[in-house]
């Protein structure tokens, strides 16, 4: 299963990538829309980043071809890609980078407007100092609102846990791609595929009376959730496992390469 990005366009023509992970050639080229359409065309018109993760940073280097696209990002974001040469691959004069400001909506594609908004989460894991704040909120990790003239998108693809006035913003939206990373806060220590767990990581599990399955479960009704941003260790990627049948017992979708939805 490939990473955490996803592609909004209000017109089938402009498209925006929220995010650019690791394996985004191969997420473009499994997507016909999103092919080039010639020399140095292409429908991608704006990437936006939500946090400066590698997993949503480094296919960043996949659209240095010398085409032209802009770059959304809080200045604390951009500020970590400059300080990094190697994205000075995306040539300036065709890249622009364009700094967002929190809860400041802003036009990145024909009819679609896109608000960020900060979430809990924390500082990169290649960014840490000795005492990362897990649960800071700032211009590190935000989530997107996104809408066009007929429904509102939101995209929180890292949070870290879910106070009551984040459940009320993201009640506002008619489709939630929320962050399903972990299943219970332990799942990597506890299967031995690592000594981290969800909350060391700035991610909120979906178990548990804090878990996003409890929290959110008060969403209203018209609100179709789809969890992204999925562990290889969380047993929701087992089709017929009991977790995925609680899941969809409570109303959630779990993403799945080449899923479109239409809104």
């Amino acid at each position: 299963m490939t990473q955490s990005s996803l592609a909004v366009s209000a017109d089938g023509a402009a498209w925006v990538l929220l995010n650019a992970s690791p394996d985004l050639r191969m997420q473009l080229l499994g997507a016909p829309s999103l092919r080039p359409r010639g020399l140095r065309d292409t429908p991608v018109a704006a990437v936006v980043l939500t946090n400066a993760d590698v997993d949503h940073i480094a296919g960043l280097l996949t659209l240095r071809e010398k085409t032209a696209f802009d770059l959304h990002a809080t200045p604390e974001v951009l500020a970590t890609l400059a300080a990094n040469a190697v994205f000075d691959v995306l040539d300036a004069g065709l890249v622009r980078r364009c700094p967002m400001a929190l809860d400041t909506p802003f036009e990145p594609a024909p009819g679609l407007r896109i608000t960020p908004f900060a979430v809990p989460g924390k500082v990169a894991l290649y960014l840490e100092g000795a005492r990362p704040d897990l649960g800071e909120i700032g211009e590190r990790t935000v989530g997107l609102m996104i809408e066009d003239a007929a429904a509102r998108l939101a995209y929180v693809p890292g949070c870290a846990a879910l106070p009551d006035w984040l459940v009320e913003r993201l009640g506002g939206a008619d489709l939630l791609f929320f962050d399903g990373t972990v299943w219970e806060d332990d799942d990597m220590p506890r299967t031995g595929t690592g000594d981290r767990t969800g909350a060391r990581m700035g991610h909120v599990p979906m178990q548990g009376p804090a878990g996003s399955l409890a929290r959110l479960a008060a969403l209203p009704a018209r609100t179709r959730k789809v969890y992204i941003h999925i562990n290889n260790t969380n047993p929701v990627l087992q089709p017929a496992g009991p977790e995925r049948a609680l899941l969809a017992r409570a109303g959630w979708e779990v993403a799945h390469d080449g899923m479109e939805v239409t809104l």
